[in-house]
């Protein structure tokens, strides 16, 4: 049994089932920054406030229907794998408290902000639930 699934992974026969154990979104549902603005230029400390339609939001490790936590990716070029938890460091922040806005200290300079929402296990939804990416310059 444990060889057949071994084959089934390797040929990627899995992978549907596992897109299946992924929380779904319902339809409409959207996270956005509420501010700053893009394009903004801003000064330390920088407070970024969450936005969240179609959805609650609840504590990493709540199950409850249509919630999620928020997830801030600060400078990501690229999105973390959508099937697998948000890594946690400094580029990907977790809001597991159920957070809707941080304040925070960014390098002067110009960066990128993107919102991501996480199930109770941090997974992206089904489809994900993320914002535009927006730049501001941090003086």
């Amino acid at each position: 049994m444990l060889k057949a699934i071994a084959v089934a992974f390797a040929l990627g026969l899995a992978a549907p089932a596992l897109a299946a154990d992924r929380t779904p979104s319902p339809p409409g549902a959207a996270v956005y920054i509420i501010s700053p603005s893009d394009g903004a230029t801003l000064s330390n400390p920088v407070t970024i406030r969450f936005g969240l339609k179609g959805m609650g939001v609840a504590p990493a490790g709540t199950e409850k229907d249509k919630t999620g936590h928020h997830h801030l990716l600060i400078d990501v070029a690229a999105l973390p794998p959508l099937d697998e938890p948000i890594p946690m460091d400094d580029t990907h922040r977790h809001y597991g408290g159920g957070q809707t806005e941080v304040t925070l200290d960014l390098t002067p300079g110009p960066h990128t902000l993107q919102l991501l929402l996480g199930d109770l296990n941090h997974i992206p939804h089904e489809p994900p639930i993320m914002s535009e990416k927006i730049t501001v310059n941090v003086q």
